[in-house]
């Protein structure tokens, strides 16, 4: 098959790119897409530097974002910063109504489009603006954003890139949004986006974004999922944009320059990637403050998990230990137990809890806790099983209780025990 537009000087040539996005494994946990999606063509295809408002099509971060979603069905959810509006359309699977925001109209051109080739115009509300400016005063039970959390240098000769870029210093547009979203979320909304965070030389990665859940007055959940040094970062994001050192060596090295000088003005020694839900609270104050580092494999889609892991945490903050001890638990069915044992021993020295999916996580289990879990099958309640080890151990079982209990709640916010 010979195709208009195969070569350069051909008379034919495609002026955006246009692609399926077409998955049959549940991407969003709301069944198989089939869509046509329609975005400005790469640096790959056009050889050269993209233009400042070039419009992303699908891309990693996309797909990641749309796999963490909570899926269950709200009334009112805005996509701030839409781009191509793929967020949008995964959201109309599960909204009633959907709003899409973006500083460009380029880009609320192409959302307007690809919403129109999957039949769903009529669902999607475009709105020019920045972030939240286009839906302040509204209130929403879900809000997403892919937003551009890329941190550039505000410095001539570096292009800013719309879909990219969020016209503030460092990583001020993810602190923005962080702790401004509260503003549009009704009680018990949430909102998830991704971001790019900076991790001052002598502090830890959570410390800095710890301190916007804290003046956000939102429940909080961050999980790291990467971290890169400045000279990583900037070479990444240099190349994202189509300049490189064979195509033009003299703007790479003033890019890059000027990246390194930025991060350095502010003592920047990595940044950090990640994904962020928050949640209002339905009355009182937030119960909710996690921030993990989560590198290794998740089993996507996460959104389930997500939203399994935010009920568990308000079913554990309605009980204190001695409601806890009337409940009855289960091992859910993805989780394994492995042993390890020094050869000729008979008492195992390590054993495992692995959760299949979700995370993924690993827990490491002490023989009080190892054997709670095993006898985790609901016909038994919490208290029963702390009274019964007490008994086997030799130990009182309020000893036992003082032990297994806070690791108890953990395997229940994590997923991997349940309630009955």
């Amino acid at each position: 098959m010979v195709a208009a537009g195969a070569e350069p000087d051909d008379a034919g040539s495609a002026v955006v790119d246009l692609r399926p996005y077409a998955m049959s494994d549940d991407p969003d946990g709301s069944g198989a897409v089939d869509w046509w999606i329609a975005s400005d063509l790469g640096e790959l295809a056009t050889g050269r530097s993209l233009r400042t408002d070039h419009v992303l099509g699908v891309g990693g971060a996309s797909t990641t974002l749309a796999q963490v979603t909570v899926r269950s069905p709200r009334e009112r959810v805005p996509d701030l910063g839409t781009g191509c509006g793929i967020q949008a359309l995964h959201a109309t699977r599960h909204a009633g109504t959907v709003v899409g925001t973006d500083i460009s109209s380029r880009a609320l051109d192409f959302a307007r489009f690809n919403a129109i080739l999957a039949g769903e115009s009529h669902r999607i509300d475009l709105r020019l603006g920045s972030m939240l400016a286009p839906v302040a005063g509204e209130r929403f039970d879900l809000v997403v954003s892919n937003p551009p959390f890329v941190i550039t240098p505000r410095a001539p000769g570096v292009p800013a890139y719309e879909y990219r870029d969020g016209g503030r210093a460092g990583d001020a547009i993810v602190e923005e949004l962080v702790t401004g979203v509260g503003a549009v979320l009704a009680p018990g909304g949430v909102a998830q986006l991704l971001g790019n965070w900076e991790v001052r030389r002598g502090e830890d990665w959570h410390e800095r974004v710890g301190s916007w859940l804290d003046r956000s007055g939102l429940d909080g959940w961050v999980v790291q999922r990467e971290w890169q040094d400045p000279a990583q970062y900037a070479e990444t994001w240099i190349r994202d944009g189509g300049t490189t050192p064979e195509r033009d060596r003299a703007a790479w090295d003033h890019q890059y320059a000027a990246w390194l000088d930025d991060f350095a003005s502010r003592d920047v020694h990595g940044i950090g990637f990640g994904i962020v839900t928050l949640r209002r609270p339905v009355s009182g104050r937030p119960t909710l403050r996690r921030l993990e580092e989560r590198t290794g494999t998740v089993h996507q889609p996460l959104g389930a998990a997500i939203a399994a892991s935010l009920s568990a945490h308000d079913w554990l903050t309605a009980r204190d230990d001695t409601a806890l001890a009337a409940e009855r638990l289960a091992v859910a069915g993805d989780v394994t137990e492995e042993r390890y044992l020094v050869p000729g021993a008979s008492d195992p020295s390590v054993v495992l809890l692995r959760q299949g999916g979700g995370f993924g996580r690993a827990v490491r289990a002490g023989t009080a806790l190892a054997g709670f879990v095993g006898a985790c099958d609901g016909s038994l309640t919490v208290g029963s099983l702390v009274d019964a080890l007490g008994d086997v151990l030799g130990v009182p079982p309020s000893d036992v209780a003082a032990d297994v209990l806070p690791s108890v709640r953990g395997l229940v916010e994590d997923g991997l025990l349940l309630a009955v």
